[in-house]
């Protein structure tokens, strides 16, 4: 008997011993939609962990993405690479990153170099992995982390207007809502995450759980990039928005003998080159000069005879953006994280936030340069006759940044509009500001966001849900009883047939929706960006119910009678299905889409990316959502559109796109529980990178 007792202890303390090893090593946990639930025991192992991951599910498109970054792409992969080289090299982002390596903060150099360490060492143990013509760009290092870094955030965020490099995509901006506990029907606050971006390469992202200690942090990044960048904690959680801040400078220099006029008198290019290699059709590589000249303004990326457009940006002197992300996602209240804000690094973005002690919180943040003088107009525009007055070197502190905390209102919004109508009625003032801080406008998307929310005295949280996959469209709202009335005055038989189709229309861009097809060319032919349309302009003392009427109701009647007769000789009728129409036609699927781009008002965007003869495809918007209530555990509806990965022969590859499709999201799972009753897969950190353990009932 004593034998026996002492056996069962033996085997309890073993059993115990074997689990307590078991968590005290790094592990990855995947999900049945492909996250990784990382439960770390160090920082830097943490980071190894991601970096392994981010291989996992898209190592392809880090190793393209990293070989271009280095301003290496036509040497890689030819000549269609030429130009964005010589963008990289005239920038300099290789001489910054050698720069930022010494002015890092040496606690975020480890996370870069565990991350890319964890990516080198899942190819080194799953060489198939990366394509044979890929492999020549391995190994990656810290350096290349770093210039991808800045190849998105300066080439494609601050910049990219400028480089004439986002003018292809009608909406790349986001959503975002913050509800307070007084406008929450069940007294917590809520947040939504929303960022529209394209559905493809720098702009993918890959959804996570980070678990260190007793901090865990949910939410996604943008592929090839370390941490969270929109996520949550138990605590509180954070999104971000395109803003309106104008932190990039064009200037247009007159040439003279060879130099440029700065004040009127002569100055010295600062020259340089760059040799870059450029592979053939055979195979073999050529090398091609470029010159690359500075000014006192900053580098020259456009000229002619007489003239040079040169460029100048904030962010340059900011190396340490990722290590404000981890703070922000490892705070535990508002202070903390304005504490994380302060370090002013992240260059670019609004936040939004909220968190369980029912604190909402709105900033736009950025480097805002501090400018001489001028209004927004007077920079919003290519800057002539090179002036040193217009040389700015410092940036707005963050004590002057327009900002809302926990606003009467209840509630906090931005869908890409200045800061100014974050919430209505308005609490900033433009007036309190520099002319140039941002613009005053209010679109229609964030119309309709600020609409959802003002019709609602008691938001549940199914409803935010509701709200975040809306279709409504603003526009539609606003003019379709002006243009009854044109139609009603008009003689047109035809426009008299698209009147009953749109007043049977439930005017949303839902997949079934009959009529949206028909307004949405109509839409196109009228221009609702066009000022000059609209009887009644748009008036900031109004800004959520203006522009309305129609300027020229006769114009309106014959532009949908045109509309009406392309419709019906194409499809033999008028009321096709939107979902008809408008398809998601990506890895492999086909399927109904919904939403449209925010131009017309709608919250859910889709916007087109191509098409055929008879169908126009989803190409963008709605990427990472995230709907999140804060209460005593964290409860949160999330999607990522296109599916957790991009590797060929992924199950994640576009497995969330039927999700997309029926406007459904899924559950976040984020307690351990619940990942340990979803979990398909496990790796535990050994000495050569993870070894799986898998657990074959669940898959």
């Amino acid at each position: 008997m004593k034998k026996s007792v002492l056996f069962l202890f033996s085997l309890f303390f073993f059993l115990c011993s074997c689990q307590k090893n078991e968590e005290s090593k790094t592990t990855i946990k995947w999900d049945s939609w492909g996250v990784p639930h990382i439960y770390a025991t160090s920082v830097n192992e943490l980071f190894y962990a991601q970096g392994w991951t981010q291989m996992h599910n898209h190592a392809n498109l880090i190793v393209e993405m990293y070989g271009s970054s280095r301003g290496k792409g036509a040497e890689y992969f030819g000549e269609q690479k030429f130009q964005e080289d010589m963008m990289i090299h005239t920038l300099g982002f290789e001489e910054l990153a050698d720069e930022w390596a010494t002015t890092r903060d040496p606690k975020l150099t480890a996370m870069f170099d565990s991350f890319v360490k964890g990516m080198n060492d899942y190819v080194t143990k799953n060489p198939s992995a990366v394509k044979d013509e890929l492999k020549k760009i391995l190994p990656l290092s810290t350096k290349d982390l770093t210039m991808h870094s800045m190849y998105v955030i300066f080439s494609r965020f601050i910049a990219g207007n400028d480089l004439g490099r986002v003018q292809q995509w009608p909406d790349m901006g986001s959503n975002t809502y913050a509800i307070s506990p007084q406008r929450s029907a069940s007294g917590n606050a809520m947040l939504v995450q929303n960022p529209h971006l394209p559905w493809w390469r720098e702009f993918t992202w890959m959804e996570f759980q980070l678990n260190l200690e007793n901090k865990s942090i949910y939410g996604a990044n943008l592929v090839g990039l370390p941490g969270i960048g929109i996520g949550f904690n138990e605590s509180l959680g954070w999104s971000h928005t395109d803003n309106t801040i104008d932190n990039c400078d064009t200037y247009e220099l007159k040439i003279k003998d060879g130099g440029y006029l700065l004040d009127g008198e002569r100055k010295e290019f600062i020259s340089s080159s760059k040799k870059i290699k450029i592979k053939q059709e055979d195979g073999t590589l050529v090398e091609r000069e470029i010159p690359i000249r500075r000014t006192e303004h900053g580098p020259v990326v456009n000229q002619s005879e007489e003239k040079v457009l040169a460029i100048r940006y904030v962010g340059t002197k900011t190396p340490n953006a990722s290590l404000q992300w981890w703070n922000m996602a490892n705070s535990n209240n508002l202070n903390e994280f304005e504490t994380a804000l302060k370090m002013a690094q992240i260059p670019f973005w609004n936040v939004m936030y909220a968190d369980k002690h029912g604190d909402i919180f709105y900033i736009f943040n950025g480097l805002v340069p501090k400018r001489s003088a001028g209004d927004w107009d007077y920079w919003d525009r290519i800057i002539p006759e090179g002036k040193s007055s217009d040389i700015w070197t410092e940036t707005h502190a963050y004590a002057d940044l327009p900002k809302v905390k926990n606003p009467e209102t209840g509630w906090l919004q931005n869908a890409n509009d200045p800061p100014w109508t974050s919430t209505i009625p308005k609490v900033l003032d433009p007036n309190d500001y520099p002319g140039y801080m941002a613009p005053i406008s209010m679109s229609f998307r964030p119309q309709r966001s600020a609409r959802m929310l003002l019709e609602d005295e008691s938001i549940t949280f199914e409803e935010l849900v509701d709200y975040k996959l809306s279709t409504r469209l603003e526009f539609a709202d606003r003019i379709l009883d002006d243009l009854f009335v044109a139609i009603d005055a008009s003689n047109s038989e035809k426009a008299k047939q698209a009147k009953e189709v749109l007043m049977a229309w439930d005017r949303e861009a839902d997949a079934d929706s009959k009529g949206m097809l028909l307004f949405y060319n109509w839409a196109r032919k009228f221009n609702s960006w066009r000022k000059s349309n609209y009887s009644t302009p748009w008036d900031f003392k109004n800004p959520n119910t203006t522009p309305d009427g129609l300027a020229d109701p006769e114009k309106a009647v014959d532009l949908l009678e045109t509309a009406a007769t392309e419709i019906e000789t194409k499809f033999g009728k008028l009321d096709v299905p939107w979902g008809d129409f408008y398809r998601i036609n990506s890895h492999g699927k086909n399927l109904p889409a919904n939403g449209i781009d925010g131009s017309l008002g709608v919250f859910r965007v889709t916007w087109p990316g191509g098409g055929n003869e008879n169908n126009m495809f989803a190409g963008g918007g709605d990427s990472w959502v995230g709907v999140i209530e804060f209460g005593e555990t964290p409860k949160a509806k999330v999607l990522l559109s296109y599916g957790n990965a991009s590797q060929e022969g992924s199950p994640h590859r576009g497995d969330q796109l039927e999700l997309y499709s029926k406007k459904q999201l899924r559950d976040a799972w984020f307690a351990k529980e619940e990942v340990d009753a979803n979990t398909v897969k496990k790796e535990v950190l050994g000495e050569t990178g993870f070894n799986q353990e898998v657990d074959k009932s669940k898959n």
